[in-house]
């Protein structure tokens, strides 16, 4: 229960500065877009601490670079540029530095570069595109898997009898997996409503879109937060940082976001949300 109180008060602190974030992003698209760069770029350097490569400079600063650069270049015919360029770096120092910079580190640090900085810039480019409705795609990205997460959390504590994936992620349960669906879909739905009626003007709301996000969001996000557990194993971390009590690092918190932004910009391509 101490767990509990303690995910409940960091939400009622979280939201309100999202909000705040979030009023000043629809002003400017390059504050959000520029948020989202230094976010990925800090949930990569959480990643390399937890394989304590982030004093290794040969590495790291690559790794932090390219995460913070991708999501700025995201909605330029020019993104490929610091992915050719980090591809190129990376392969030089493993040629150069081979005796401080293995091939498994560098592995690692490339795999979770690439994976953190390419869900970031799919949520970058969905702001980018509809800068109109910038706060919408920003909330609906990171509060239906957030959502998802709270209903498995609930469900698996109070109704949790079969464990989902016991050696990845002892604590997650089939019940749990049921009831993040659950609020996963109602989520989704909800935001559509209260942007449609409340927030915004004139606009259709395609709740059909909603409601496959819903479904699909729940599936997942459970893959987006069992790879990052994966890898959280493979340190021997509990979690990847405290920056938020109860929740662990920002990669412990939008390790889901990072797999379901893509997916909800797939989803948009084909059966826009908003129009």
């Amino acid at each position: 229960m101490t767990s509990m109180k303690t995910r409940i008060l960091t939400a009622v602190i979280a939201i309100p500065l999202l909000v705040i974030v979030l009023f000043f992003g629809t002003k400017s698209f390059w504050v959000i877009t520029t948020l989202i760069s230094a976010i990925s770029a800090f949930m990569t350097g959480e990643l390399l601490t937890a394989k304590k490569l982030l004093t290794n400079f040969y590495i790291s600063i690559p790794c932090i670079a390219f995460s913070f650069a991708l999501p700025l270049f995201s909605h330029t015919p020019f993104m490929y540029v610091p992915v050719f360029v980090f591809i190129l770096v990376l392969f030089i120092i493993i040629i150069l530095k081979t005796d401080v910079c293995t091939y498994d580190d560098l592995s690692f640090a490339f795999t979770g570069s690439v994976i953190i900085a390419f869900g970031m810039s799919c949520l970058s480019y969905l702001c980018a595109i509809y800068e109109s409705y910038t706060a919408f795609f920003m909330v609906i990205t990171l509060a239906v898997p957030w959502m998802a997460d709270a209903g498995a959390y609930f469900a698996g504590t109070f109704l949790g009898k079969h464990k989902l994936c016991p050696k990845i992620s002892p604590k997650k349960t089939v019940e749990g997996f049921f009831g993040g669906a659950i609020f996963c879909v109602i989520g989704a739905l909800l935001i559509g409503v209260i942007f449609a009626n409340f927030i915004y003007e004139n606009i259709r709301v395609n709740y059909i879109s909603l409601l496959i996000i819903g479904v699909l969001d729940s599936v997942v996000s459970v893959v987006g937060d069992l790879c990052f557990s994966i890898m959280k194993r493979h340190c021997k971390i509990k979690d990847y940082g405290s920056i938020f009590p109860g929740h662990g690092g920002m990669l412990d918190r939008c390790d889901s976001v990072i797999f379901t932004a893509p997916l909800i910009l797939l989803v948009n391509q084909l059966l826009p949300i908003i129009s």
